[in-house]
């Protein structure tokens, strides 16, 4: 098994530093629990070079325009940078660690931005980065999986599920088609607060479609079962779309704490089974490789 979703740290003001001893103790205790590899897939965003090119793209034209949901986002945004990380430090500790022996990989986890893919992918360009993963955490300005933030809450009362699941497969077809990354993390995370379509058949076509269209994998993760929905991503039906549509997967824990690291593993092992799959995709440099699940 595998476990490609990975922090070193909790959201929140102050990131933790980036230390070879930290990511040991990661692939320690992912090994006591039966996984083989791990990627560390930090958020691009806590990172200085990122904030650089990206702060404020909650304003750019033709992005939310509701005024108390952009003060949110870039509240959330400010808090969870703290005093920034810097990338290359991450990536030299990462890199030092696979000298080591050590069974990890380097990665980031990237989010989608309508306007700004392009930067991203030149600041990611001169990296040498094994796996990265795309995400789809706010819709506009709204950050819909911040359950934790009472603006952001209180926007799921002012818009139809549909609406937001619309937005929200828009966006991730969008962030697929960018070509940036090689896995869509959570991909129906739109579902955290248990707010589903009576029949979410269409948005579930159109993830798996966006997937296979694009060449990139999916990931299978246990995080949906700490959250309000209790299930994890992707829902069966949509795994089992994924499989039909020849979409390799990747498997995951999305864990901001060493305790989390391989949790639910052999649960995560059997939805992966029932949906038809025999293996996993890991990644070097980019290019994947298949192991047996």
């Amino acid at each position: 098994m595998l476990d490609y979703h990975l922090h070193l740290w909790e959201h929140g003001p102050r990131p933790l530093e980036v230390t070879l001893e930290r990511v040991a103790a990661y692939c320690e205790q992912a090994a006591s629990h039966g996984v083989s590899e791990i990627a560390l897939t930090e958020h691009l965003h806590r990172f200085r070079q990122a904030d650089a090119l990206l702060n404020g793209w909650w304003d750019d034209e033709g992005v939310e325009v509701n005024a108390a949901l952009r003060a949110s986002m870039a509240g959330f945004w400010r808090e969870d940078l703290g005093n920034g990380c810097d990338l290359d430090t991450y990536v030299e500790v990462v890199l030092a660690a696979k000298a080591e022996g050590l069974p990890v990989v380097l990665g980031l986890e990237v989010d989608y931005y309508s306007t700004r893919m392009h930067l991203v992918a030149d600041l990611l360009r001169g990296y040498p980065f094994d796996v990265l993963l795309g995400s789809v955490h706010w819709v506009g300005a709204w950050g819909f999986d911040n359950g934790g933030d009472d603006v952001f809450r209180a926007e799921w009362d002012n818009r139809r599920v549909e609406d937001v699941w619309d937005d929200y497969t828009r966006s991730l077809e969008e962030l697929a088609d960018a070509g940036v990354c090689d896995v869509l993390a959570h991909p129906d995370l739109v579902k955290i607060m248990g707010r589903l379509p009576r029949v979410p058949d269409e948005w579930y076509d159109r993830m798996a479609e966006a997937a296979a269209r694009s060449g990139m994998a999916a990931e299978v993760s246990s995080a949906g079962w700490r959250k309000p929905v209790r299930e994890a991503y992707p829902a069966p039906s949509l795994l089992q779309r994924f499989n039909d549509r020849g979409v390799p997967i990747t498997t995951a824990t999305d864990a901001h704490v060493l305790d989390r690291v391989g949790e639910r593993r052999g649960d995560v092992r059997d939805l992966c089974v029932a949906a038809g799959y025999d293996a996993l995709q890991a990644y070097h440099a980019r290019t994947p490789r298949r192991v047996e699940l």
